[in-house]
């Protein structure tokens, strides 16, 4: 079945979800990417992810380049502001990573997060259920290496709500296609 890939205009099969950090790392075989590709992956405007840049949300690029961390803060962030107004999607960023704009004080790569999320969201059916779902995550944290003490905790919970804010933002989406059907 086809879908489009969460914080993306990109559309892959659900199946194929653990194919989806295989086909972003392609992307990035040259070093990084330009605002232009991160624009056609998104779907946002350059002056939104410069502004994020600007207000400290994420690193500047590098030479002009997005690293794939980068790419996949940004994808969060763009996944996340249907639901959840800016200062709580950088609120619930920061409490897994410290100062947004310093990747050092990190618990977790945001990458590393994305492609856990988006395994996660394939198999969503589980995700209905609140013990599968937290079964779920626990399973694909289960090789996670705690940084610091107590950062499993976290991540699990930010994957938590996540899965809870994507699953809103699709009733959102049915619902409004409901109303138009009237």
């Amino acid at each position: 079945m086809d879908w489009i890939i969460p914080g993306t205009v990109l559309t892959g099969k659900r199946e194929d979800a653990v194919y989806i950090q295989q086909q972003f790392d392609a992307m990035f075989l040259g070093g990084g990417i330009v605002l232009s590709q991160v624009t056609a992956v998104t779907g946002l405007e350059s002056y939104a992810i410069q502004n994020w840049v600007k207000r400290g949300f994420l690193s500047p690029p590098v030479r002009k380049k997005y690293t794939m961390r980068q790419l996949c803060r940004i994808i969060n962030i763009n996944m996340l502001k249907s639901v959840l107004p800016m200062e709580k999607i950088c609120g619930l960023l920061g409490y897994i990573n410290g100062h947004l704009d310093d990747e050092s004080d990190d618990i977790i790569d945001d990458s590393q997060l994305y492609f856990m999320f988006i395994r996660l969201v394939a198999h969503y059916s589980v995700m209905r259920d609140p013990q599968g779902r937290d079964q779920a995550i626990a399973q694909e944290l289960a090789d996670y290496q705690e940084p610091v003490p107590g950062a499993k905790e976290r991540v699990e919970k930010v994957l938590r709500i996540m899965l809870t804010a994507w699953a809103s933002a699709q009733l959102r989406a049915i619902t409004e296609q409901m109303v138009e059907g009237l």
